[in-house]
């Protein structure tokens, strides 16, 4: 079957989008299961604190949340993927229907801790891929005037992992000035836009569980798997 006026596609493999398809698939009973991950092993690391106030946020709402400690996580490429943290935060990437990421800025980008974690993270696990379809928000903290160089990585990044990122974010300048001793952040309206972050990562973490297989099904893999088992076919004759 052709479309005439689309002749390069194969009418048999192009899906026609509806309200209909976009209904949720799976249980829906459980909370929203989100993943935080930061980007420092500081004893007063200030992207931990603010990972743990989005943390309470979330739970606040109703999220079951789990944060991934760094801390022994080797270096990309230094130990085999059967290491006891790469397994870990590979499971909770598994595990998470939407994810935080918040880095410190460190020369003017995200820091090595925090691009480890991500690094580890594969595109594809077997017939698996455990960060496509998630939700995303993206954090930074400054150690001097507000900027959004981390950010900005952060989301190209999610977009490389296939992510879903919502539009808000939160960068925080001058981070010593925000929390107080006991790591907790003081009122302000960083503050309030950290709410409204996990608020809108809340909201598009419902919105979209249930519905991401569906909307990460693109035309062009499964004209790529039809050619494979078309390939497979031809190999057992």
């Amino acid at each position: 079957m052709n479309i005439p006026e689309l002749p390069n596609i194969k009418a048999e493999l192009l899906d026609a989008p509806s309200l209909d398809k976009l209904a949720p698939q799976g249980d829906m009973n459980h909370p929203p299961r989100i993943l935080m991950l930061y980007g420092s092993l500081r004893e007063r690391s200030f992207s931990r604190f603010l990972t743990f106030e989005a943390t309470r946020i979330l739970e606040h709402f109703g999220a079951e949340v789990r944060i991934f400690d760094p801390m022994e996580l080797p270096m990309v490429g230094s130990v085999p993927e059967t290491h006891p943290k790469v397994v870990e935060l590979r499971e909770l990437c598994l595990w998470s229907e939407g994810q935080v990421w918040c880095s410190p800025e460190r020369h003017g980008a995200i820091t090595a801790v925090m691009k480890n974690q991500i690094d580890w993270i594969p595109l594809e696990q077997g017939a698996v891929r455990p960060s496509q379809g998630r939700t995303l928000a993206v954090m930074q903290v400054c150690g001097g005037s507000q900027s959004f160089n981390v950010v900005n990585t952060l989301r190209l990044l999610g977009r490389w992992m296939r992510m879903f990122t919502i539009p808000n974010q939160s960068s925080v300048p001058m981070a010593y000035k925000e929390f107080d001793d006991a790591g907790r952040m003081r009122p302000s309206a960083y503050y309030d836009r950290v709410v409204d972050v996990m608020e809108e990562l809340f909201k598009l973490t419902l919105l979209m569980r249930g519905r991401s297989d569906y909307l990460t099904d693109r035309y062009s893999e499964r004209n790529e798997r039809a050619r494979a088992a078309i390939n497979r076919q031809i190999e057992r004759l």
